[in-house]
């Protein structure tokens, strides 16, 4: 896996949309799963990728450093023997002089080579250095993403929960409802209010029985009294008639 592979995989990781994918998502809790599971096991990847980056990085330090090192070391190594080189000569001993000025040449030497690899070195480690904090910001990144979509997950199967629990209430409202008209309390209701309608009708035509009878009590009473006031009338009448004979008589 090259480092640019990695560093592609997680900035494509890192700027996802989570949100406008479990907007398009059939399951958004199945996918959120997966994708949970796909983001943990890219980190894991990714992770070991970029500590193999930092280790490379830090070999590439670590030589660095023991080429300066070494620089530093060849160039006293150089000044010691230019120095005994000049001790020599001062004593008149120039065998002895130019033997230390060539050591100290081959010393110079070796402090050059140290240097040039350690300057070849420096834009390396300073290119590796970016890709490196790059690589690490990615997995930061990542790891966002990560929490981002566990909370995700955990919030969507709280609120899926909730909302099968509302609808269970529901229906269970709805079994109990006694406005619906198809329930067995609505129907039961339906047949009382019946009953209830037959039996005040049975009231209403026995209280219009009952007025007719005592309509036909009070015709039989008005007749009653049309004849006792006839019998009356006659009774009288006679009366009448018998003082009219009495008086006759008498003259």
């Amino acid at each position: 896996m090259s480092k640019q592979s990695i560093f592609g995989r997680i900035a494509q990781l890192a700027k996802a949309n989570i949100n406008a994918m479990i907007d398009s998502a059939e399951d958004p809790q199945k996918m959120l799963d997966q994708m949970v599971r796909d983001y943990t096991e890219n980190i894991r990847e990714a992770e070991s990728a970029v500590a193999q980056t930092i280790g490379n990085l830090r070999l590439l330090e670590k030589d660095h450093a023991e080429d300066v090192q070494e620089a530093a070391q060849w160039g006293n190594k150089a000044l010691a023997a230019s120095n005994k080189a000049d001790e020599f000569r001062r004593a008149g001993k120039e065998l002895e002089a130019g033997k230390f000025d060539d050591l100290a040449k081959v010393a110079l030497q070796r402090q050059i080579q140290s240097e040039n690899e350690a300057r070849a070195a420096e834009p390396q480690i300073s290119s590796q250095t970016e890709v490196v904090d790059k690589l690490k910001d990615g997995l930061n990144s990542m790891r966002g993403k990560l929490q981002e979509l566990s909370t995700k997950r955990d919030e969507l199967a709280a609120r899926q929960k909730t909302v099968q629990a509302q609808s269970q209430v529901q229906d269970a409202l709805k079994s109990f409802d006694v406005m619906d008209p198809t329930s067995e309390v609505s129907r039961f209701e339906e047949k009382v209010r019946r009953e209830e309608a037959r039996v005040a009708g049975q009231q209403e035509l026995a209280d219009s029985s009952l007025d007719r009878q005592f309509e036909a009590l009070e015709n039989m009473g008005q007749q009653t009294e049309i004849e006792a006031r006839l019998a009356a009338l006659k009774a009288g009448s006679g009366a009448k008639d018998g003082e009219n004979i009495v008086s006759s008589e008498e003259v």
